[in-house]
């Protein structure tokens, strides 16, 4: 997997090379957090977005498509086509 700093309506690209990627690992693959735990903790407080909308749960999984957003930073996931 690799970040495309790509800006696109502020927003940049994460590539993904599977089908799917779950909320805590997305922001650990776009250097947001230093670590699974504290991407936990973020998610849980309520403190990421996930298109447009507050989400609390860290396994959620973001498609091709979904925005999620934290401290000011947007990436949209896209695939590997």
């Amino acid at each position: 997997m690799k970040v495309t700093v790509k800006k696109k309506d502020g927003c940049r690209d994460l590539t993904i090379h599977t089908e799917f990627i779950k909320l805590q690992d997305a922001m650990k693959l776009a250097d947001l957090v230093g670590s699974g735990g504290e991407a936990k903790v973020v998610i849980q407080e309520g403190k990421v977005t996930v298109n447009e909308e507050v989400c609390a749960m860290r396994g959620k999984k973001l498609y091709p498509g979904d925005r999620f957003e934290y401290q000011g930073a947007a990436f949209r996931i896209r695939s590997q086509a």
